[in-house]
C-alpha cells in the first residue's frame, strides 16, 4: 500500500474553512428552538405563527439540499460554497433585523435556502481532500458537526438570548459568515463550472421536486397542530406532496440527466445508509425537539437554564470523537455503527423512567448515552453509504444522502408532536378513571387543599374546594403529559433499534487508494 504524504495546511484549511460553513448551517436549525416566545413577543407574533419560524428555514433547506450536487457541477464547488454563505450571511443579517413576523418568516426561508448547500458539499469534498485511511478522520469530523451542531443549538441560542437579546441570534453568524465568503474562493480548488449543464437541466424535475418536498414539510410540521386530514388545507397539500413526489420519481428514473441521481439506489450500500441517515435524523432531530418542550413545559425552565440542562449531550459527542477515530483503526465501521446506533437506542429507553421532576441532573446520564454514540451513528454511514459510489456519481447522491437525514428529523418531529398531543389525553383519561371518590388518598389531599385555600380566602369552603380540584386536575394533567414524553422517547428508541438491525445489510468498502499525485 502507497504511504500518505504529511497532511499540510494548504490541504487541511479549506476543509476546516468548509467544516465552519457547515456548523452556521446546521445551528441555526436548532437555534431559535429554545427561544421561540421571545421571538415570538418580540415580534407580537401569534402563537400559531411562532412555529414558523423554525418551520419556514427548514422548508426551504430540505428543498435546496437535493439541488446542491447538481449546482456544484454548473457553477463547481468552490462559487456555490462561497455564493451559499455569502447569501447565508446576508439574510441572518436580516432576520435580525426583522420588523414583524411576516418579515422573519420570509428571510428565515431564504436563509435556509441559500445556506443550504453548504452542508451536502462539505460530505462530496471531504471525499477529495483525504484518501485512505484518512477519510475515517474526515468521516469522523463530518460527523460530530452533523451531530453536535443541532444538539447546541438550544444551548447556544438559550444562552444568547437570556444574556443579550433573541436578534443576536442571527448576528453571531455575521462575523463567520464574511470569513467563510471571504476565504472560499481563496482557497478551495475541487472542480471547474460547467455551464453547459444549465442548457439540457431537467427544470421540471426540479420544479417538482420543490413542490413535493415543500408540501410533504408543511404537511409534516403543521399536521399535528389541525388534527391532520380533519383539515381542508392539510389534505390539499397531502395530495400535493403525493402526486408531485410520484411524478418526481418517474421523471428522475427516465430522465437523461436527473438532478437528483434516485438510480444511486440501486447501489446496496447507498440505500441502507440513506435509510440509516433517515433513522439517526429521527433520533437526533426528535430528540432536540421533545428535551426542551418537556424542560420548558414541565420544568418551566427559561431558555438558559434549558441550554445547561440538555449541555452533557453536546459535551458527550465531543468525547465520543478520539475514542471513534481509535476503535476506527481497529475495527469493521460497521460493528462500530452498531454499536452507535444500540447505544443510542439505550438512551431512549433511559427516559422511560421520566417523571415530572427530570432536571440538568437526572438527564445527564440519558443524555450521556445519546451525545457519546452519536459520531459512531453518523461516521460510518458517510464513508460506507456514500464511499461506496463512484466519484462522478457521489455530487448528485450526496444531495440525497443528507435531504435523507433532515427528513427524518421532519418525520421524527410530526410523529412525536401527534403522540404529544394524541396521549396527553389518553394518559389523562386513564388517571382520571382511578381519581373517584373511592380513592381515599385523592380525597384527603383535596379536603387538605381545599382547607388551605379557604383560610386563605376568609374560611370560603366553596372557593377552597374548587380551587383544590383545579390543582388536582393541573397535577392529574402534568402526570399524563410527561407519561407522555416517555412514549414518545420511547417510539425514537424502536426506530433505532429497527437501524441497528439494518447495519448488517452494508457491505465494507476498501479504503480508497491514495492517487499517485495526491497533495
Amino acid at each position: 500500500m502507497t504511504a500518505q504524504p504529511p497532511l499540510r495546511a494548504r490541504d487541511l484549511l479549506p476543509f476546516v474553512v468548509m467544516c465552519v460553513g457547515m456548523f452556521m448551517a446546521l445551528l441555526d436549525i436548532q437555534i431559535v428552538a429554545s427561544s421561540l416566545q421571545e421571538i415570538g413577543g418580540g415580534l407580537s407574533a401569534a402563537q400559531d405563527q411562532i412555529s414558523w419560524v423554525q418551520t419556514a428555514y427548514l422548508i426551504a433547506e430540505i428543498c435546496m439540499i437535493p439541488l446542491s450536487g447538481w449546482l456544484t457541477r454548473v457553477f463547481s464547488t468552490r462559487w456555490l460554497f462561497a455564493v451559499s454563505s455569502a447569501g447565508f450571511t446576508i439574510t441572518s443579517l436580516l432576520c435580525g433585523l426583522a420588523w414583524n413576523i411576516e418579515s422573519m418568516i420570509v428571510f428565515r426561508a431564504l436563509q435556509g435556502l441559500l445556506g443550504a448547500s453548504m452542508i451536502p458539499t462539505v460530505f462530496t469534498s471531504s471525499f477529495h481532500y483525504f484518501q485512505g485511511t484518512r477519510r475515517v478522520y474526515a468521516a469522523a469530523v463530518i460527523g460530530t458537526i452533523a451531530s453536535v451542531a443541532p444538539t447546541l443549538g438550544p444551548v447556544i441560542g438559550g444562552w444568547i438570548t437570556d444574556t443579550l437579546d433573541w436578534r443576536w441570534l442571527f448576528y453571531i453568524n455575521l462575523l463567520p459568515g464574511v470569513a467563510v465568503t471571504v476565504l472560499t474562493p481563496m482557497l478551495v480548488r475541487i472542480d471547474q463550472p460547467d455551464r453547459s449543464l444549465l442548457k439540457g437541466a431537467d427544470y421540471p424535475g426540479i420544479a417538482l421536486m420543490a413542490v413535493g418536498l415543500g408540501s410533504l414539510q408543511y404537511v409534516l410540521e403543521e399536521g399535528a397542530r389541525w388534527n391532520w386530514f380533519d383539515d381542508a388545507t392539510i389534505q390539499l397539500f397531502a395530495i400535493v406532496a403525493i402526486v408531485a413526489g410520484a411524478l418526481f420519481v418517474i421523471r428522475s428514473l427516465t430522465y437523461a440527466n436527473p438532478v437528483v441521481d434516485l438510480r444511486a439506489l440501486g447501489d446496496r450500500n447507498f440505500l441502507v445508509g440513506c435509510i440509516l441517515s433517515f433513522m439517526t435524523g429521527v433520533g437526533m432531530f426528535a430528540t432536540i425537539f421533545l428535551t426542551p418542550l418537556f424542560l420548558g413545559y414541565v420544568r418551566g425552565y427559561s431558555a438558559w437554564q434549558i441550554g445547561l440542562a440538555i449541555a452533557s449531550t453536546g459535551g458527550a459527542s465531543l468525547l465520543g470523537i478520539p475514542v471513534y477515530i481509535a476503535l476506527a483503526k481497529r475495527f469493521d465501521t460497521r460493528w462500530l455503527m452498531m454499536f452507535g446506533l444500540a447505544m443510542f437506542a439505550l438512551s431512549m429507553w433511559s427516559f422511560s423512567g421520566l417523571t415530572h421532576d427530570w432536571g440538568a441532573g437526572e438527564l445527564f446520564v440519558p443524555q450521556f448515552l445519546r451525545g457519546f454514540p452519536q459520531v459512531f451513528a453518523i461516521a460510518p454511514a458517510v464513508t460506507l453509504g456514500l464511499g461506496s459510489l463512484s466519484p462522478e456519481r457521489l455530487k448528485y447522491a450526496s444531495g440525497l444522502f443528507n435531504m435523507m437525514r433532515n427528513l427524518g428529523g421532519a418525520i421524527g418531529i410530526a410523529v412525536c408532536a401527534t403522540l404529544l398531543n394524541d396521549r396527553t389525553n389518553l394518559h389523562f383519561q386513564r388517571l382520571a378513571e382511578h381519581l373517584n371518590a373511592g380513592n381515599t388518598a385523592m380525597q384527603g389531599m383535596v379536603d387538605g387543599l381545599g382547607a388551605k385555600f379557604a383560610a386563605a380566602n376568609a374560611g370560603d369552603m366553596v372557593h377552597g374546594h374548587a380551587a383544590a380540584l383545579k390543582q388536582l386536575w393541573s397535577l392529574t394533567w402534568r402526570e399524563a403529559r410527561v407519561q407522555t414524553f416517555a412514549d414518545a422517547f420511547l417510539f425514537i428508541g424502536v426506530c433505532l433499534v429497527v437501524a441497528t438491525l439494518l447495519t448488517p445489510l452494508m457491505k465494507k468498502v476498501a479504503a480508497a487508494p491514495v492517487p499517485a499525485d495526491a497533495h
